[in-house]
């Protein structure tokens, strides 16, 4: 079993930053891909950034040039930097682990960005 904890979420203006974490723990050795995903109001869960182990990234077309997930395997935790934060942004982010084919999540944090 991994357990996926995240932190970091709040209410932010505007033009805002904030860093995301989540950290993996239980069995965590071996996570391969970890990243996030979000749920706006009334919006369906929609991908915002992977990266795998050996640090290759995705980001969805909607957050490049503003969001930077980055990962630190000794502690088992991934990171999401998201600058210039808009409106849009608002959402709950979920991380996700995936360890043999089997994919772990949080029980998310949410974000919210004023206008």
């Amino acid at each position: 079993q991994v357990q996926l904890v995240e932190s970091g979420g709040g209410l932010v203006q505007a033009g805002g930053s904030l860093r995301l974490s989540c950290a993996a723990s239980g069995s965590a050795v071996s996570i391969n891909a970890m990243g996030w995903y979000r749920q706006g109001p009334g919006k369906v869960r929609e991908l915002v950034a992977t990266i795998s182990s050996g640090g290759t990234t995705i980001y969805a077309d909607f957050v490049k040039g503003r969001f930077t997930i980055s990962r630190d395997n000794a502690k088992s935790t991934v990171y999401l930097q998201m600058n210039s934060l808009n409106p849009e942004d608002t959402a709950v982010y979920y991380c996700f682990g995936v360890r043999f084919g089997i994919t772990y999540w949080g029980q998310g944090t949410q974000v919210t960005v004023s206008s």
